[in-house]
């Protein structure tokens, strides 16, 4: 919730943005905040939208508005990862995020439209697994300022962007491929 809080706020207050950000800001005035705005509600939205999936009259609406936050914050995604990126490798991978992202959001929908629950469920728990990169993105870029002492970077930066979000959707997809619930006919 730390990530989400923080993203919001960074939306409004740009006091201590590095200086990539700042260039981000300066070259996408409308397009970086809002991203921040709505990157960070849907860390809170989809939580909640999780949260009440036993009650479809809370579910429903929490489902919508934050489908549609989703939306928003993935498609403003791809501009920002492209303005001023550290590295093209960096910004391949956090434009291959948002696709995965808006990816199992579209097949989420698809899924509740033609009244495949269990099918939504896992394209839900899949994009919010993409979306977690955000949260582990800034977790091992701190601990890279602490232990790597500036060292390599570009190089880090651009595993980092990758590795974020691959790890959680790997470790979730094969959670749920363990447990049957990725198979159309689970055992």
């Amino acid at each position: 919730m730390r990530v989400a809080t923080t993203a919001i706020g960074q939306a409004f207050i740009h006091d201590d943005f590095s200086e990539t950000l700042e260039i981000k800001l300066e070259r996408l005035p409308l397009i970086f905040p809002l991203h921040m705005l709505a990157g960070g509600l849907a860390l809170a939205l989809v939580p909640l939208a999780w949260a009440a999936r036993k009650h479809p009259r809370w579910h429903r609406p929490l489902g919508i508005v934050a489908a549609a936050d989703v939306i928003l914050a993935g498609m403003t995604a791809y501009p920002v990862a492209w303005i001023a990126p550290v590295s093209p490798w960096s910004a391949a991978g956090f434009t291959a995020q948002a696709s995965v992202w808006l990816g199992f959001l579209g097949l989420g929908i698809w899924h509740i439209a033609h009244g495949r629950k269990a099918q939504h469920r896992r394209a839900m728990l899949l994009m919010a697994a993409a979306a977690s990169g955000a949260v582990f993105f800034r977790i091992w870029l701190a601990l890279w300022a602490i232990l790597a002492h500036g060292r390599h970077f570009i190089l880090f930066y651009a595993c980092d962007a990758w590795l974020a979000w691959l790890l959680p959707l790997a470790a979730t997809a094969l959670l749920l491929n363990r447990t049957g619930s990725l198979r159309d006919y689970p055992r």
